[in-house]
């Protein structure tokens, strides 16, 4: 996990014990260092107390949904950076997408398989904590430039707060410049979906990229009827 050695701090907000129990026996297997949050509100308060490296987030929890918790920390600037791991009975594609639209890193669904659980902990973790960016780090001022550490763009000196999803899509695309992307494709290689479901998502993330990026936005190129490609205009 990149450079930095010491112990993972990952909060889990869940409100059945039995569940939470498992989960943290199996993260400390691992090495992790855990905190439990049972409400909505005590999960704020711990997670602004204490900023876990990671959350594992249920839904349906007293007090404040995990739905609202995970669109008030992603609105914190504090907080905003945390990655996110949705665990959920709420199976239905819409939550999924809704969860992931709010800034969440992955979703899996109740009943879960604990091992998939660290499994996708762990490669959330390496995408946030990777030390080489996927894309050349030129210092042109005409060109996008990725900080894979903070997660942030810059453009002209600017920089561009972007949220998880945001990143790996922009960098996904750059990653394969003049490359036409898919939809499918994008949905696999930034969501992590093996199967295809309503594909809107990408638009509405490509949406909300490009009014971030401003004139940068000039360097992600519409396929009708496909997709989606980044190329630089020089």
């Amino acid at each position: 996990m990149g450079t930095d050695k010491k112990k993972k701090k990952i909060l889990v907000v869940e409100d059945e014990e039995d569940v939470s129990e498992l989960i943290c026996m199996h993260l400390k297997a691992q090495g992790f260092e855990t905190v439990v949050a049972k409400e909505g509100m005590e999960a704020l308060r711990v997670t602004r107390k204490q900023l876990p490296d990671l959350i594992v987030l249920d839904l349906m929890i007293p007090e404040f949904s995990g739905i609202d918790v995970c669109k008030y920390l992603k609105k914190d600037p504090d907080t905003a950076a945390i990655p996110i791991v949705i665990l959920t009975a709420k199976s239905d594609p819409s939550d999924r997408i809704l969860g992931l639209e709010l800034g969440a890193d992955d979703y899996i669904a109740k009943p879960f398989s604990p091992r998939e659980l660290i499994l996708r902990i762990q490669s959330v973790l390496r995408r946030r904590f990777e030390i080489q960016s996927p894309v050349g780090q030129a210092e042109h001022d005409d060109q996008i430039r990725l900080d894979p550490i903070d997660k942030v763009a810059y453009y002209k000196k600017r920089r561009i707060e972007l949220t998880p999803i945001e990143f790996r899509l922009l960098s996904t695309l750059m990653e394969k410049e003049g490359a036409v992307q898919t939809r499918e494709e994008l949905l696999k290689e930034v969501w992590g979906y093996e199967k295809t479901i309503d594909t809107r998502t990408i638009d509405t993330h490509i949406r909300r990229l490009r009014d971030k990026l401003g004139r940068a936005a000039q360097f992600l190129r519409t396929v009708r009827g496909i997709g989606y490609r980044y190329k630089k205009t020089t």
